[in-house]
Order: structure tokens, then C-alpha cells, then sequence
């Protein structure tokens, strides 16, 4: 077995595989950028060194900065994790070249396999159903519109290197043709260091499933089941589950076949994953194999509980699978939520900054119900434009599907991050859905459920009187507080009660609590002639501070996030976040003469709609431009972000050029 592995990786998954190798015995051998040297992987890890500047073309797609690095601590063998050279070949080439082991398949499986274009012909010649499409390279934007109509709309245009939706675009027409194909190759390009190209038909209202498998060096392949990776959002997976709603036993058999048999004849000898695209009529089409560690690879270990890093580990070190199939159980259902760096109010736009506060929910398994974070940030730590905006990957396994789900509502509520945006919220919103808790998917789900862009959900029925109860309650514990700081309760018994306004934004509820810190308080709602409509009682250990509160409302257990506003709080919960202001009744009669403000015309100004990088301007000043015309592009967190007129106008200014790093909301163009 090794004595020290180097993981050429950063993040969480850097975190994840330190973990494992610790529980083995294994020493650890981290690396990291400028941008990364105080991070949580550089921290766990028994040895950090650095291996360059911040963009990952400078540093962890540096394979002669990964060698060094492996010479410099003695690492006699490399995890690789998933994205940057996980399945480059020239990486284990080099890697073997210089006596070091690689942790993860041999470099003939990866160039069959990893390479987008070569597997589809694999595939073919293994007579596995391949979605149609051309398997060539692709020149020019002239000749992907040619193709693209001989494959027939919709297309997707996808990176022969890529992964995880990075360099992948859909097109309708020539025009989006022509667009994605710079695009895409772009992204390619500085996600890959390789910026080919291929086009195959898109297959509308697909679910996107994919088989686990695992080899080793004696010839033996099995499958861990299937993951249900429909829930995406520009190609990139959001939600995860295992197993899938749709199969069945037969078609888990016979996808779990095929991808074995695929996995054999080209002499797979590690974890890797075949994706299928699957009709909702259990019919299914190869789309293409990860030659390396899933993302959403936790899932699995907990339907299964089988490591996979472990798997990954034993058999780089030439040991035969312990596991047969046979021995392959599944049990229960596990959710994988992927936490992102990005503001869903501003249609998922990535976000970036320090994490001035960050508080995953405890890990823990009771009762049936495990919680697991995979994560690779602290408190403090600074989420960079220059890499992928994953936070963290929240998990959690129970008997069923629903209870799964309902797991991890209560987990994401009590998920705290504050400064910076953050995709929770919309997480919980879809935890709610009745189409998501019916298994009812589709890789068009986000598009099809949010046509309009995510919007926060209105205040409504009794989730309006819980927010109120809650925030009452909060102001009378507040208020309770103060009178015994100021002696105004000293030795006192009383119960107080108190008439109180919660106001929800000029929307307003009456209501009458009474109780104290040491009994339940109770929250009473009052009919416009001052009698009670409904009662609630709260019961909570919460104290003023505290992100979370956590406890029961009517008896049912609820948690929500806190942040305190000037005469109440902001709660947040399930997709709801609003401001709730307590008032006496003479401050709620001077509340309603307050002005409402009015926000900025901003119509006449382009502005950048995330911290990024401008790579290009596409108009002149005086120009002329019609609603759609594309107007710039702003490339962060290794992503191109397409800037397009919403209305005619003309260029009356540009206030920012090519390779300007642009703040949220800086103005790039000025229309008159």
C-alpha cells in the first residue's frame, strides 16, 4: 500500500480524499495556487506546497508543477480527483514515466474513453446505442452550422474533453450555433487545455442517468446502480439522486450490463461513470464515460457503503476487487444537494467573495437518517472568480425517497452562509416541488418549473402566520431581555402580554403574546374587532445571535434562517426569505407615514451582472443595437457569461474594455 499520496486536485474533493486516505494510514500530500494558500485542503493535508498563480491554466493544469511537487515531498502515488487532469492522459504518462503512480485508470482507458469524439466510436464499435450526431472535429462556426443542420435542431454542441457542463451549449438555430461553437470552445479551452468540439443531437425531455462502475488491474468490472442527474442548470448538474424514480429492475440490469461490458472492452481498472440520456420510456442512449471520480459519487457510497476513494485506492495498488457483484446491495435513497456560489434572484450569475459566515448543518446519523457535507471552505475563506463555484455538496440517505427529501429540506435550512450569494434558497424551493417529490424529471425541469427566473415565493397561509409567530416571539424574548438587563424585572413573576403589529412590507397582522424566556410563548391572531382567530405556541432554546432558529411552532418543528433588521428580522425558510418588523401599536401608526422608497432607473446602462473578467465588447460607440444583439461577455469561475440588449437603443458610452475585472453592477455600456 502507498505511505503518501499527493491529490492534484483542490476543494472539496481535495477534503473528501484526504479523509479517506487519513482513515487508511496514508500521508497526504496537498497542493495549492496563490489564491488557494489559505485553503481548507492546504490546511488538512499532512503537506501543502504551492505550484503557481491563481488561474488553474497556471497552476493545477501545470502536469511539470504536479511532478515537482510529487519529486519535492515524495508522494509515491497521485489522486487526481475530478475535473482539471483527471482525464488527461498525458497525465498518468508522465506520472508512470517518473515512477509515480496514478489513481485512477490507465492512460489507454482514458484516451478510449475520456476523450468525448473517441468514446462515441468505441461505443459504436461495442454496438452500445449512441445518440446521433457527428463524432469528427469540427473546423469553424461555418462548419458547425453545416452540421448542425444535417443532425437536425435542437443540437448540443460539447467539448471532446469536457466535463461538468463545462463547454457545452444547446442550440435552436444557426444563429445559437454560431454563438455556442465560440463558446463552448472557449470554455474548453481554459477548463481542458483542449478546445475541440463535437456536435450530436439533444434529445428533449431526457432524463440524464448514469451507472457507477468500478475495475481493477485483474480483469474484474462491476456496477454500484444508477444516479438520477436530471435537475440541471446550463448543463450543469444542481440535484442528484440514487437510485432513480424511473427504472426499474430490468433497465437497471440492462444499463448496469451494458456499462460493464463497455467498462471491459477497454480495460477499465478503476471507478468511473457511464451517462446515459434515458427517454422517459425506460428507452436509453450511451452519451459517454468519466473516466474518474463523480461529483456526485457520495450519493452511491451511501445507497451502497462502498468508499469509492478507498475502491480507487486498493486497486491503484494492484489489489483485486474484494467486492462481486452479488455483494453490490442497495439500500434506501440518498439526495445530493450542490451548494453554489451564485445568486438564483439573478439568474444563477456566480458570486464571489469572503464567507463571512458559513455553517453547514451537523453531520450526523440518526434514527435512520444520515447528513453528510462534503465541503473544502471555513469560515473566512475567499470564494475566487477563477474556479468552480461549488461550496459544498450536502447529503442525505433514509429508508425512501420522500423521506430523503424531507431530510434535506431540514438540512438546507439550517444551512447558514452569509457574504455572498448563494443557491440555497432556491434548493429549498425545490425540495417543495411537487413535480421534484413526485419523481416527475427531466433535464428541463429548472427551465420548465422557472420559466420566468426563480423568484422568491409569496408570504402566504400558514407559512405567513409561522414567520409571524416566530418573529414575535423573537421581539418579545428581545424586549423580555432588555427589562431584565435594566432591572425593570427584577424578582418578577409576571407573565407579560403584550398587543404587538407584524408587518410584512405595508402588510400587516395583529396579534397578542404573552409569556416569558422560561415558558412557551404564546402567539395569538387577532380579527380586525380584537378577537382571536388562531393560537400558536413556540416553543425554542434559540438565543439572540444564533444564525438558525430552531424549535416548534404549533407543535411542528421548524428551522429557519435569522439576520436581525432594524425593529425585526429577516427569516429565511424553505425559499422564503422576507423581512418581518415588529411594532407596538403607536410605532406601527408612524411606520404607515414613512415614505416608500423608489429604486434607480437603470434601463439605460448595461451593468456587469457578476464579478468577472470582460473578454469582449461586441459594439462601437454610436452603434446602434436591437433588442437580443449580443453586447459583451464576462467570463467568471471558468465560465462565459453572454451579455445581451434588452430593448433597441444606441451607444452613448463604454465605461469598461476588454480585460477589465469588473465589480457586480459596475456599468459597461451607456444607451441613450
Amino acid at each position: 500500500m502507498f505511505k503518501k499520496i499527493l491529490i492534484a486536485n483542490r476543494g472539496e474533493i481535495a477534503c473528501r480524499i484526504i479523509k479517506t486516505a487519513r482513515r487508511m494510514g496514508i500521508a497526504t500530500v496537498a497542493v495549492y495556487s496563490e489564491a488557494d494558500r489559505d485553503a481548507l485542503h492546504a490546511e488538512m493535508a499532512d503537506e501543502a506546497i504551492g505550484i503557481g498563480p491563481a488561474p488553474a491554466t497556471d497552476s493545477y493544469l501545470r502536469i511539470d508543477k504536479i511532478l515537482e511537487a510529487c519529486k519535492r515531498s515524495g508522494a509515491d502515488a497521485v489522486h487526481p480527483g475530478y475535473g482539471f487532469l483527471s482525464e488527461r492522459e498525458a497525465f498518468p504518462v508522465a506520472l508512470q514515466k517518473g515512477g509515480i503512480v496514478f489513481i485512477g485508470p490507465n492512460p489507454k482507458a482514458i484516451a478510449a474513453m475520456g476523450d468525448k469524439i473517441e468514446s462515441k466510436k468505441a461505443a459504436a464499435k461495442a454496438k452500445v446505442t449512441t445518440v446521433p450526431g457527428h463524432l469528427g472535429e469540427i473546423g469553424d462556426a461555418k462548419e458547425a452550422i453545416r452540421i448542425a443542420a444535417e443532425v437536425g435542431y435542437p443540437v448540443m454542441i460539447k467539448a471532446s474533453a469536457g466535463g461538468g457542463g463545462k463547454g457545452m451549449r444547446i442550440a435552436y438555430n444557426a444563429k445559437e450555433t454560431e454563438e455556442g461553437y465560440g463558446s463552448a470552445r472557449s470554455e474548453a479551452k481554459a477548463s481542458f487545455g483542449d478546445d475541440r468540439v463535437f456536435i450530436e443531437k439533444f434529445i428533449e425531455n431526457p432524463r440524464h442517468i448514469e451507472i457507477q462502475v468500478l475495475g481493477d488491474k485483474h480483469g474484474n468490472v462491476i456496477h454500484l446502480g444508477e444516479r438520477e442527474c436530471s435537475i440541471q442548470r446550463r448543463n450543469q448538474k444542481v440535484l442528484e439522486e440514487a437510485p432513480s424514480p424511473l427504472l426499474d429492475a430490468k433497465t437497471r440490469a440492462s444499463m448496469g450490463e451494458q456499462s460493464v461490458a463497455l467498462a471491459k472492452a477497454v480495460g477499465y481498472d478503476s471507478a468511473g461513470t457511464v451517462e446515459f440520456v434515458a427517454g422517459q420510456d425506460k428507452s436509453f442512449y450511451f452519451l459517454e464515460m468519466n473516466t474518474r471520480l463523480q461529483v456526485e459519487h457520495p450519493i452511491t457510497e451511501l445507497i451502497t457503503g462502498i468508499d469509492l476513494v478507498e475502491q480507487m485506492i486498493r486497486v491503484a495498488a494492484g489489489e483485486k476487487l474484494a467486492i462481486r457483484q452479488a455483494d453490490v446491495k442497495f439500500k434506501g435513497w440518498a439526495v445530493e444537494s450542490r451548494v453554489y456560489a451564485e445568486d438564483p434572484y439573478r439568474n444563477f450569475l456566480p458570486s464571489i467573495g469572503r464567507l463571512v459566515r458559513y455553517r453547514p448543518p451537523r453531520e450526523s446519523s440518526i434514527d435512520g437518517v444520515t447528513v453528510r457535507n462534503d465541503t473544502g471552505v471555513t469560515e473566512g475563506t475567499e470564494v475566487s472568480m477563477f474556479y468552480d463555484p461549488m461550496i459544498a455538496k450536502l447529503c442525505t440517505h433514509a429508508s425512501t425517497r420522500l423521506s430523503a427529501i424531507d431530510a434535506m429540506a431540514r438540512a438546507l435550512d439550517s444551512f447558514t452562509i452569509d457574504g455572498i450569494a448563494h443557491n440555497i434558497p432556491f434548493l429549498t424551493t425545490v425540495m417543495q416541488n411537487p413535480r421534484w417529490r413526485e419523481g416527475k424529471l427531466s433535464t428541463g425541469f429548472i427551465k420548465e418549473e422557472y420559466p420566468d427566473g426563480f423568484k422568491p415565493r409569496p408570504v402566504i397561509g400558514k407559512e405567513r402566520e409561522m414567520l409571524a409567530a416566530v418573529a414575535t416571539s423573537i421581539d418579545h424574548l428581545l424586549n423580555t431581555r432588555r427589562r431584565q438587563i435594566t432591572q425593570q424585572m427584577a424578582g418578577s413573576k409576571v407573565r407579560f402580554a403584550q398587543n404587538r403589529v407584524v408587518d410584512f412590507g405595508r402588510d400587516e397582522e395583529r396579534v397578542h403574546v404573552e409569556g416569558d424566556i422560561t415558558q412557551p410563548i404564546t402567539v395569538s391572531f387577532l380579527t380586525e374587532d380584537s378577537s382571536v382567530r388562531r393560537r400558536l405556541a413556540v416553543e425554542s432554546t434559540w438565543w439572540p445571535g444564533e444564525p438558525v432558529w430552531t424549535g416548534l411552532v404549533g407543535g411542528e418543528e421548524v428551522s429557519l434562517q435569522v439576520r436581525p433588521v432594524a425593529n425585526g428580522v429577516r427569516l429565511s425558510f424553505r425559499g422564503l426569505s422576507t423581512d418581518v418588523r415588529v411594532y407596538t401599536e403607536r410605532e406601527a401608526e408612524l411606520a404607515r407615514m414613512m415614505p416608500v422608497k423608489s429604486r434607480p432607473d437603470t434601463s439605460k446602462f448595461l451593468l456587469c451582472p457578476m464579478p468577472g473578467l470582460l473578454k469582449t465588447v461586441h459594439v462601437l460607440l454610436g452603434q446602434e443595437v436591437k433588442a437580443g444583439d449580443v453586447l459583451a461577455v464576462i467570463e467568471a469561475m471558468k465560465m462565459e457569461n453572454i451579455l445581451k440588449a434588452e430593448r433597441d437603443g444606441t451607444v452613448k458610452a463604454l465605461h469598461a474594455k476588454p480585460g477589465d475585472s469588473l465589480a457586480v453592477d459596475a456599468v459597461i455600456i451607456e444607451f441613450t
